[in-house]
């Protein structure tokens, strides 16, 4: 699921961002003629006690040294940060660059040692001359609760998840008796080659060709929709791969269908012809679709 979160973070980043731009702007004093390490690390801590799940709070200075203890939720403090410099974090540095609200990207936390996201925001004077850097660190678990509730099993999230479950397990089972039901054609003609007969193996090759399409089809809805599993090199062009895989599958099946009615009615029914050419028709339409549809999401992804 790591990987899963980090997409999901990546997606909602500015959300996030947006709300701890909103709690820094809406309790830190700024822009204000007298402003003091206390009064900042005081609505620090105010800020920490109506998040739920925050790790600490700290405030660094100016020039990147770490001023006061770490504030953690139980109400203690780590005096050991004190004066540390943290001049080449990406939360300082940032905040002094950018001189706005940044989040950093998930790392491993000193308190917790689990994936973290720090929050900073440079507190200006009243002559617009960077005082202090406040920063408040949040588990990246926390932080997707509150940008991205899906990532996080909500009760939507475990709905959608279960009914995908549903649908992966409904069409495994018709994959699979596709399958058996195209393996028994085989076994019921026996070892002869005399004995063999054409339209059993057209009908056995339908049956295969649809099963392996279907099962392509859970295999992808299952790893994705309710494992959460996440190719390192996944990329926009990921879903229509699938629709192309699949959609081919069909346009085979159909293919083999409209040669296997080709053959029977022209030994036994040839005035019948012309319904195996309407489905020879339909499968060039399919193809000519399929081939438009590719040319174009392959622009749109190329762009």
């Amino acid at each position: 699921m790591l990987t899963r979160d980090m997409q999901h973070y990546a997606e909602s980043r500015t959300q996030a961002r947006a709300y701890f731009c909103y709690l820094f702007s809406k309790n830190l004093p700024n822009n204000l003629p007298s402003i003091s390490e206390k009064s900042v690390s005081d609505r620090l801590r105010k800020i920490m006690g109506d998040l739920q799940d925050c790790e600490g709070v700290y405030l660094l200075n100016e020039k990147g040294d770490q001023v006061t203890p770490t504030y953690l939720p139980d109400g203690s403090h780590t005096d050991t940060c004190v004066g540390q410099r943290r001049s080449n974090r990406a939360y300082y540095y940032r905040a002094m660059k950018e001189k706005r609200c940044t989040i950093t990207d998930p790392y491993p936390s000193l308190i917790t040692q689990d994936l973290t996201v720090t929050a900073s925001k440079p507190i200006f004077n009243e002559a617009g001359e960077i005082k202090y850097v406040a920063c408040l660190d949040m588990p990246l678990s926390a932080v997707l609760k509150i940008a991205h509730p899906m990532a996080m099993k909500s009760v939507s999230g475990r709905f959608f998840r279960a009914g995908y479950a549903a649908f992966t397990f409904v069409l495994a089972m018709v994959a699979l008796l596709l399958f058996i039901k195209g393996v028994g054609y085989f076994f019921t003609q026996g070892l002869s080659v005399h004995t063999i007969d054409i339209k059993s193996i057209f009908n056995a090759t339908i049956l295969l060709t649809l099963a392996l399409a279907i099962f392509d089809l859970v295999k992808t809805l299952f790893e994705e929709e309710v494992l959460g599993r996440h190719s390192e090199n996944q990329n926009a062009a990921d879903p229509h791969k699938t629709m192309v895989r699949f959609l081919g599958s069909i346009i085979i099946a159909l293919s083999i269908e409209a040669l296997m009615l080709v053959f029977k009615f022209a030994m036994t029914e040839p005035e019948q012809l012309i319904n195996s050419v309407y489905i020879i028709g339909s499968v060039s339409m399919l193809l000519i679709s399929l081939a438009i549809y590719i040319k174009f999401t392959g622009k749109k992804i190329e762009e």
